[in-house]
């Protein structure tokens, strides 16, 4: 979706306009599974980061203070919201039992081995860098890290997305 009809549909929702809201939503919703399967790796848990993503936009659009940053500050509830579902994930069960099977067509499963074979922290920067396509500041925003860090995580993901595919 392009900034400038980011920009418009936001402007309208925040004026109350559900359907301006639900196409804002819709325009965002591939970017907002690609990084939610990054950092969950799992598709139930996923639509749950997802749903409560969407809910949290809605009741806090009049708090964005700049319309353009949408899509940043989107993601950055949706990881918000993805850590917390890890965080009751891993008081709930075992590390073992975190992968439950679901049904994911080829492209997901070869995406969810990639990604599950390196570091979380290093999963989260790949999969905001190249799936969600935002750059290094606007990542290192997000996550709270200085830019250095970002880039750093960003090598090291490489080089261990290298290692996985035995380069």
């Amino acid at each position: 979706m392009q900034i400038d009809e980011t920009t418009r549909l936001v402007k309208l929702a925040k004026r109350h306009d559900k359907l301006a809201f639900a196409e804002l939503m819709q325009g965002h919703m591939q970017e907002m599974y690609k990084v939610g399967l990054a950092i969950l790796m799992n598709d139930e848990d996923v639509a749950d980061a997802v749903s409560e993503t969407i809910l949290n936009c809605f009741e806090k659009l009049n708090t964005l203070r700049e319309d353009k940053y949408f899509k940043t500050w989107m993601t950055r509830i949706l990881i918000n919201n993805c850590y917390k579902i890890l965080d009751v994930r891993k008081r709930q069960t075992g590390l073992e039992e975190w992968e439950e099977p679901s049904v994911t067509d080829e492209y997901n499963v070869e995406l969810k081995d990639a990604l599950s074979s390196i570091d979380e922290k290093y999963r989260a920067v790949i999969t905001l860098y190249y799936l969600g396509e935002y750059s290094t500041k606007e990542i290192a925003s997000m996550l709270h890290i200085p830019k250095s860090t970002v880039t750093t995580w960003l090598q090291r993901g490489r080089e261990q997305l290298a290692k996985y595919y035995g380069s």
